[in-house]
């Protein structure tokens, strides 16, 4: 098996809102967890500790349960590791405001007999068959909202874990039951890997390859390599950046199984 991980925060001065892990537990298999903190606008978000600490509570929690608690689906861990987080600053934040942290998540777990996944919001996870072929698991409901609402806060907000909208990990657990999930044998996948839209951009947003060569970058060159391709388009002046800030928060997961 190969693990390889990088992650980058989108400016070096502002702190990285992402969180990438690995476990490869002693009864075998794997795991990987890759969170995308979601920045608030500017203004109040009832919580006092940021989504740095946010993603790091959720990730750690994530980590633990997926690699230590084989008997629970990727939902079911969702929503625990989610209800311990907000326990976590039930006394001294506003959990129920529309902003309070949150967080995209990925999650792919494997053992001999299937590989389980788990995506909720934009984040991205790549399954490559024995063959090369490469699926792309998406939650594709932020998509769907046209892009002239999402320019407007209150608007955002409204769709923000909303019927008719998008949901993200936050603070309710139910939310674990909105996820893209699935199971698919073990010996019909070769290769994970999980992308934070920072990262995934070189596909889905630069077009500068198909799902399939984005996975032969992290074979081929490391997920830092991606990395670093994205950078280097986006500091790049003759190329517009579509949509969505110049420079994210990036972080790249990839397992050989």
């Amino acid at each position: 098996m190969r693990i390889d991980l990088a992650s980058a925060p989108g400016r070096p001065e502002r702190p990285n809102e992402d969180w990438v892990s690995a476990v490869i537990p002693a009864s075998g298999g794997g795991v990987l967890v890759a969170l995308d903190g979601v920045t608030p606008p500017a203004g109040e978000d009832g919580c006092g500790h940021g989504v740095p600490w946010f993603a790091a509570r959720l990730g750690g929690r994530l980590t633990e349960l997926s690699g230590s608690r084989r008997d629970m689906p990727l939902d079911r861990i969702l929503a625990e590791a989610i209800r311990g987080t907000a326990d976590a600053h039930r006394g001294t934040c506003d959990l129920s405001h529309v902003r309070t942290p949150q967080a995209t998540v990925v999650m792919v777990r494997w053992d001999e007999e299937c590989v389980e996944h788990l995506v909720l919001s934009d984040s991205v996870l790549l399954l490559q068959a024995p063959g090369g072929e490469v699926t792309a698991v998406r939650d594709d409901r932020l998509d769907r909202v046209p892009r002239e609402v999402l320019r407007s806060v209150a608007a955002t907000d409204a769709l923000r874990n909303a019927e008719g909208g998008f949901f993200t990990a936050a603070a309710d657990p139910a939310v674990a039951g909105r996820a893209v999930t699935g199971r698919t044998p073990r010996d019909r996948v070769r290769a994970v890997a999980a992308l934070t839209d920072g990262a995934s951009r070189w596909t889905d947003t630069f077009g500068e390859g198909d799902w399939a060569e984005c996975l032969g970058v992290l074979r081929e060159e490391g997920a830092e390599a991606l990395i670093g391709r994205v950078r280097a388009i986006e500091s790049d002046p003759a190329r517009a950046v579509p949509r969505g800030k110049r420079h994210d928060d990036a972080s790249a997961a990839y397992a050989e199984l």
